[in-house]
This record gives C-alpha cells, structure tokens and sequence, in this order.
C-alpha cells in the first residue's frame, strides 16, 4: 500500500497469538510425549527431540521459560539414564548433553529477545515511539481487510501540529522536534485500544480507528485537541505556557457496506488510500478554517 499521495504517508510486534496457558501447557506435554518416546525406543537418540519445546519455550517466555523447559528435559533425560530418580552416574556424554539442553535454552531466548527488539525497531517512529510508514501501512491494510469483512465502520484522523515552522524559527528545531514528540505522546496516551497511531512525515500523524464511525471518531479528535491545548509544555528547556501547542485535525469515516458504499469495488490498499484522502481534504479545511479544529471529510 502506497500512501504517498497527501504528501506522504506515514505494535508494535504481534505476540504469539496462542495464550500463555496453553503454550505452557503444549510445552509440558510435548516434554512428557519426547520422554515417553525416549523411554520406549532405547537406543535411538531421540533426545535430540527435547531441543524443539526447548527453543519454542524461549521464544514464547523468554530466558525463563527457556531455562525451566531445559530443566524438565534435564529431568526426564535423568530418570530415563539412571532408572532412579535419586542416583546419579553420568557419563562424559551425558553431562555434555545436559550442558547443551542449558545452552540451548539460553541462546535461544536471547535472539529471540534480539529479534523482537529488532522488529520493533524496524516498526517504531524514533521520535515519538508511534508506528513508522511501513508498520502503519499494513496495519491500516488489516483494518480495511476487516471492515470489509465484517461491513463495521473505519475511521481515520489525519492531523498535524499548528504553526510549527514558527516555533522552529524563534525557537529552534530542537523545540520544535520535542513539540512533535509531545503530541505523538498525547495521541499514544489517548487514542482508544485497538487504535493504530503513526507519524508519516515532519509533524504530521495518522490515526486509524477500527470499529468507529464518524460521530465516536469526532469525538475522539476534540479530545486530542482538548489534550494537546490543555499541555503547558517544556521544550528545549523553556518554559511555555498552556494552549501554546494546538492540532487540527481532520476525519473521515466508511463502512464498508457492500449495498451503499462505492468504496467497496476497491482493493484494500485502494480503499485504505481513499479513506486517507478524505481525512486529509478534511485537515485542510479545519487550516483553512483557522486551525485549532476538528474537520469532518
């Protein structure tokens, strides 16, 4: 999806969809099924299997769950060597293969650890935290996906942050970053849950609302602009007083009614760059109208 028309467009990781209980619980069972196996096949090394709950728990729980699931392995391997629970004779090769059930445990979540960090990284605006473009783009894809599917409605706010050149030129750009900084902190702190916040270009931000029409999603911008005009803000190290940062803000709304709505003949992308459009007519019209505003498309 391409969302360089207005000018251009600019999680967060999904975590593994599975609970926490039933991975814990596959984890345990997999442990006991390789134990049986181990048990009843002998000779064959089919310890080599306690390396996969191994792993999965690390990336699922990190470093713990990586260390507790190499110490279940560590037990069952223990009772099928020695027969008893209580003795304990090893060979040079078994203690190596404990040894590696531990190292296993621990690398694995530390790049699992690494890639997440990675991911997030890659996904992250690095100056306010929100989405990045690309992260934005396939959330907002996700989001026409469902609102085409369950015919719900789909909102977006396309706002930016009054006068800022202004207060870059009497102030300096560095005021004037923290400024940007500020209000994607207020959209983070006040957008509703399931909400996706992105910064796609100098001071200017995107807000996709799932399940929100357009009387909630207007809501919803006066109360970011309450927000950010009710802030007494400190940037660059001075001192402003309150109502000294505004936004305006424009949205637009669509259900993707397959009986009423035009916009359902397009692909998602389409559909999700159409949606932006209207939002970004609306912000330019709540400029021209003063700033300060709430437009509707």
């Amino acid at each position: 999806m391409d969302l360089t028309v207005s000018p251009s467009l600019g999680a967060r990781i999904v975590d593994n969809p599975l609970p926490r209980s039933w991975a814990a619980l596959a984890i345990a069972t997999t442990l006991l099924l390789i134990f049986w196996l181990d048990l009843e096949t002998g000779s064959v090394p089919v310890q080599h299997l306690y390396y996969l709950p191994i792993i999965f728990a690390a990336v699922r729980f990190g470093n713990l769950g990586g260390l507790a699931a190499a110490a279940m392995a560590i037990v069952f391997y223990h009772m099928d060597r020695s027969g008893d629970f209580l003795i304990f004779h090893y060979h040079e090769s078994d203690v190596v293969q404990i040894t590696v059930f531990i190292a296993v445990g621990v690398i694995a979540a530390k790049l699992a650890k690494d890639t997440r960090r990675l991911h997030l990284l890659a996904m992250t605006d690095d100056l306010t935290g929100l989405h990045n473009l690309r992260s934005f783009e396939a959330r907002l894809r996700h989001m026409v996906r469902t609102a085409r599917a369950t015919e719900t409605p789909l909102s977006l706010l396309v706002l930016d942050v009054d006068r800022l050149k202004s207060l870059n030129d009497v102030h300096g750009h560095l005021a004037g970053a923290e400024a940007v900084r500020t209000v994607g902190q207020v959209l983070a702190a006040h957008i509703p849950w399931g909400s996706a916040a992105c910064r796609y270009g100098g001071d200017e931000f995107v807000v996709g609302l799932p399940r929100v029409g357009q009387v909630e999603a207007r809501r919803v911008a006066e109360e970011l602009n309450r927000a950010v005009n009710a802030l007494a803000p400190v940037l660059a190290g001075i001192a402003f007083p309150r109502a000294t940062l505004s936004i305006s803000i424009g949205v637009a709304s669509r259900t993707f009614d397959r009986g009423h709505d035009r916009v359902v003949s397009l692909d998602d992308d389409a559909a999700g760059v159409a949606l932006f459009r209207a939002a970004d007519a609306a912000l330019n019209a709540a400029k021209n109208d003063g700033r300060n505003r709430v437009a509707t498309a």
